[in-house]
């Protein structure tokens, strides 16, 4: 399954916004506070159809019980928000391959 997340945040309302226009360090605080299982990747790497920017290592997290994933989304000039969005098991395995293994 391809998925492209600039495009489902414009045509899907099936996700929540946790934080906006917020800096990075907070966000990852946010994310280390409400999910279950947290994964870390380096900026740059791909997550759901972009390029994650951020301060390494940047947490990625799950709600295993809602199949849900929260991330760090930052746009330039709007800074960066705490998306969580319903993700399949694909999608999540992809993700924790990116495993840096580096907690903060």
């Amino acid at each position: 399954m391809s998925f492209c997340l600039d495009t489902y945040l414009q045509q899907s309302d099936n996700y929540e916004i946790h934080a906006s226009k917020a800096g990075f360090k907070d966000c990852a605080m946010i994310i280390r506070f409400k999910a279950d299982d947290i994964v870390y990747i380096k900026p740059g790497d791909e997550v759901l159809g972009v390029r994650v920017i951020g301060i390494p290592p940047i947490p990625i997290g799950f709600d295993n019980e809602k199949g849900t994933v929260f991330l760090p989304y930052t746009k330039p000039c709007h800074g960066t928000s705490v998306v969580e969005l319903p993700i399949d098991e694909e999608e999540v395995e992809k993700i924790r391959k990116l495993d840096t293994g580096n907690k903060k």
